[in-house]
């Protein structure tokens, strides 16, 4: 199924993706219509996604509908659009292919030279990382990022030149099926698990991933997960870690920037100013150095490119101040993810730290819920609402006081709240932030939306 050819894809001229408002499929929509494809979109509501392929020259409905694909080539649905959908089953009953987005990704990559990035988390910052770096030395490269970029443009450009940086995602189980025989994992925790895909599966897609990465394979030796599931393949290690080929020696930080040293294998070290808060940027960083060098660009020149790094949206993003309280959020939603926030914000000059954290999918939290019992310690006042689902079903029992429940019970004396809506979440804000405060949105969902409204309402 991963071995789609160019010539496939290149006899192919009209292309219709369903789900197109995902930032994964977005990002793919860009790519087609720079390689010159004829592209339109669906999803089931509008939103500044479907407002920036517009702007992008492409055609997008809100609503699905069979009518959309009746001339179309090619069908290619998101992981959470259903088989069933109308345009999808409209596609298959008249002979239309109909394509994953992993089948779709293999087939663009298979004009270039491709180069994925994976891993439960930080695979978005160090894909946007990466295609930065090689950028800024030079090379005409594609890329595809997982997230809108500080500029608020989608994360994708078809270029002229070799290689083409992809950000892997492995929340639908075909990551590895696109075949990069040129790759870098971050991370591998529990994640997007199920009745149907457990942490063996897991660890079992990111052994075949890393199997296949027969050219360049670069792995953080800080992560154990990564670390299993690339063992036995040919690898360059980066981190903290004694073993690490490329070695991360912190410095300190400046604010919201971290600087280190990275000692390269060839015994040259060089400084590195990360303009990101927190270690785990710092690893991004030397993660996208590592796999930088391994495809041929000078230490020296990759840590210039790395301090003009602008960032990711919701990675630690600064999103305003009012009443002197500065907002930032972030796309934070597994344990590790969270506690990594909180420790950056920790290490800030604000009076207190205020955070609210949206749980995403009842899969997700059915799984972790108890895992998030300790990551809240360092915030001074936290607020917990209930489930983002994004396309999944309700699972009886399954909400967020349960994660409510987890942190209370570990730290009975904190000041930590429950609010199943936004709205209420809203007003909570207004009545508890204080002038030095940091408000801090945590997850993947609509949780985004909270720093306007509350910001709005402080200034008013």
């Amino acid at each position: 199924m991963s071995e789609r050819s160019a010539v496939g894809l290149e006899g192919l001229l009209q292309v219709h993706l369903v789900g197109v408002g995902g930032a994964g499929m977005s990002a793919l929509a860009v790519l087609l219509q720079q390689m010159g494809k004829l592209v339109s979109g669906s999803d089931v509501a509008d939103s500044p996604i479907l407002e920036r392929l517009r702007a992008e020259g492409i055609e997008v409905f809100v609503g699905h509908d069979s009518a959309h694909v009746a001339a179309v080539d090619l069908v290619a649905r998101s992981t959470a659009v259903s088989k069933e959908n109308p345009e999808v089953r409209a596609a298959r009953d008249g002979g239309t292919p109909v394509w994953c987005r992993a089948e779709l990704l293999a087939a663009i990559g298979a004009f270039r030279s491709m180069v994925a990035i994976a891993g439960t988390h930080g695979k978005t910052t160090t894909t946007a990382m990466l295609a930065h770096i090689l950028a800024a030395t030079g090379v005409d490269l594609s890329y595809l990022v997982g997230a809108a970029l500080a500029d608020g443009s989608i994360g994708a450009r078809w270029g002229g030149g070799e290689w083409f940086v992809v950000e892997a995602d492995e929340s639908d189980g075909t990551f590895w099926q696109i075949g990069a025989k040129r790759a870098l994992v971050t991370s591998v925790e529990a994640d997007h698990l199920s009745t149907d895909r457990s942490s063996e599966m897991l660890q079992a897609e990111f052994k075949q991933f890393c199997s296949q990465a027969t050219e360049a394979l670069v792995v953080c030796a800080d992560d154990p997960g990564a670390l299993a599931a690339s063992q036995g393949c040919k690898r360059v290690l980066y981190g903290t870690a004694p073993a690490a080929d490329y070695r991360w020696l912190p410095l300190g930080t400046q604010g919201l920037t971290t600087v280190g040293l990275v000692q390269h294998p060839c015994g040259e070290t060089v400084e590195m100013v990360v303009p990101m808060a927190g270690h785990h940027n710092a690893l991004n960083a030397v993660g996208a150095l590592a796999m930088a060098c391994t495809l041929g660009a000078e230490p020296t020149s990759v840590a210039a490119a790395m301090e003009t790094f602008a960032g990711v949206a919701r990675r630690f993003e600064k999103r305003g101040v009012a009443a002197r309280v500065e907002f930032i959020d972030d796309y934070a939603h597994l344990p590790t993810e969270v506690s990594c926030a909180l420790s950056t914000a920790h290490r800030g000059n604000w009076q207190r730290v205020v955070c609210v954290f949206q749980p995403h999918r009842y899969t997700r939290t059915a799984h972790l819920w108890q895992d998030f019992a300790s990551c809240f310690n360092l915030a001074d006042v936290v607020i917990l609402t209930d489930i983002y689902a994004a396309f999944e079903a309700e699972i009886a029992g399954v909400s967020g006081e349960l994660i409510w429940q987890a942190v209370t019970d570990h730290n009975p004396a904190g000041d930590i709240t429950y609010l199943a809506s936004l709205s209420d979440v809203v007003e909570r804000l207004v009545e508890v932030l204080r002038p030095g405060d940091l408000c801090l949105t945590l997850g993947a969902g609509d949780i985004t939306e909270v720093p306007d409204q509350v910001m709005s309402l402080l200034e008013s």
